[in-house]
């Protein structure tokens, strides 16, 4: 019943911002979302990040705006975590995400607030020539022009929320201009068949040699043994899990913590006394997770995160596709191309 009366309110809200598009506030300059139907664990992050590259080889000067979802302090202002030039604040300010993207693209503006719009603002006064929403497609207070919706099987087998995982029903994906679906090409096909959008493109992930958390980013010596306790606090652990696995390591413990879960030392402390009884060479992590944990003093042993980036593809469809898109946004808002 709960779940009934939820996606009744989620299917009201969309079609009351569907009636009065004058309600969505416009950016100067085009606004490319990237979102989801579900809550947590869909890697939005690695995607907006490959999507930033995209950008910035087409020519185009994107700003990453984020609302910042669990940082530890959050108020009404702008956090310019990133002004294209220097780092400029702390996770704890920004979130690990954002953080994060700031670290992956230093020459990329990314600002974070629960108001987009302002950030949005903000960032055109920094020179951005594009807008990139993450997790956008519920944020319908501002206007977008290009609409993705990263989209998995399981996705298409969920309830809404509290009940399930959706946080609107699936009908809500024709809002969509295009799916970003990891999967299999059966998978693409039964997505795109049960939710009508015709644009799809591929993610794929790929995961980097580990680096260490302390200093922050070193490479681990190939020479390290392969005994790891994993530790997650993302909010799909097993992905990881199967993840370190897969690339050959001897996943020897296992530990979990809500997504974006802040570690303390008593925290580190339990992790430390896991890895010592289990006789493991490296803690393993994932890089968000890491941003978190580079403002803890060093711990033995050392702690390490396994890289992760998306390719989106074919590439040069979805480069030619959004080229013809945000022209099209430019001629009717009357910009000049960037």
């Amino acid at each position: 019943m709960l779940s009934g009366l939820y996606g009744r309110a989620a299917r009201f809200r969309r079609a009351w911002y569907g009636r009065r598009p004058d309600r969505a506030r416009r950016l100067r300059h085009p606004v490319v979302s990237v979102g989801n139907l579900v809550v947590g664990g869909s890697g939005k992050t690695p995607i907006v990040s490959a999507l930033t590259s995209l950008l910035v080889a087409s020519g185009e000067r994107p700003a990453i705006l984020s609302r910042g979802y669990g940082r530890r302090r959050s108020d009404s202002t702008v956090v310019v975590v990133s002004d294209g030039r220097s780092l400029l604040t702390t996770p704890e300010l920004s979130g690990d995400e954002p953080h994060m993207l700031a670290r992956a693209h230093p020459d990329v503006p990314v600002l974070v607030s629960n108001e987009r719009y302002l950030a949005g603002e903000k960032a055109e006064d920094l020179g951005c020539s594009v807008n990139l929403l993450d997790d956008g497609f519920q944020h319908l207070q501002l206007a977008r022009d290009i609409n993705l919706l990263v989209v998995t099987r399981a996705d298409l087998d969920e309830r809404v929320l509290p009940s399930g995982r959706l946080r609107e029903p699936l009908e809500a994906a024709a809002a969509a201009d295009a799916l970003l679906i990891e999967g299999t090409d059966e998978d693409a096909a039964a997505i795109r068949a049960r939710l009508g959008v015709e644009t799809t493109f591929r993610v794929v992930r790929h995961f980097d040699p580990p680096r260490y958390v302390q200093p922050f980013g070193d490479p681990v010596p190939s020479s390290s043994g392969r005994r790891v306790v994993a530790v997650a606090g993302i909010a799909r652990p097993e992905r990881f899990f199967t993840a370190l696995r897969l690339e050959g390591w001897d996943v020897v413990a296992k530990l979990t913590y809500r997504d974006h879960h802040w570690f303390d030392a008593s925290d580190l402390d339990s992790i430390q006394r896991s890895a010592i009884e289990a006789k493991a060479d490296l803690v393993m992590t994932t890089e968000k997770d890491a941003v978190r944990l580079m403002l803890q003093a060093g711990v033995k042993p050392k702690w390490a995160y396994l890289p992760l980036h998306v390719t989106i593809e074919p590439a040069d469809q979805l480069a030619s596709w959004m080229r013809d898109r945000l022209a099209a946004a430019r001629r009717r808002r009357g910009v000049a191309a960037a």
